[in-house]
């Protein structure tokens, strides 16, 4: 077994809205930085796991990500894999 790093990032699906992420764009905005636009707030998960490969480990992370990270109904995700220490 090898030990991988894996992060993945969660982000509200781009067909719904973020009033987080609305409220930060204005924010951003009011403070004097103008340009921004679209600002999608999200989350970003690391963790290390033990797997046969980095194949199996993304398909952890995938599976990890399906059944409690994201909510698949209203959240995108995207996972990284890194060989580990």
């Amino acid at each position: 077994m090898a030990r991988f790093h894996v992060e993945v990032k969660v982000v509200p699906r781009a067909t719904l809205l973020d009033p987080q992420g609305q409220a930060v764009e204005h924010a951003l905005s009011a403070l004097g930085f103008p340009g921004v636009e679209r600002v999608r707030v999200g989350r970003l998960l690391t963790l290390d796991l033990e797997a046969s490969d980095a194949h199996a480990a993304r398909e952890a992370a995938q599976g990890m990500c399906e059944r409690l990270l994201a909510n698949p109904v209203t959240e995108d995700f995207s996972v990284g894999i890194a060989a580990g220490d």
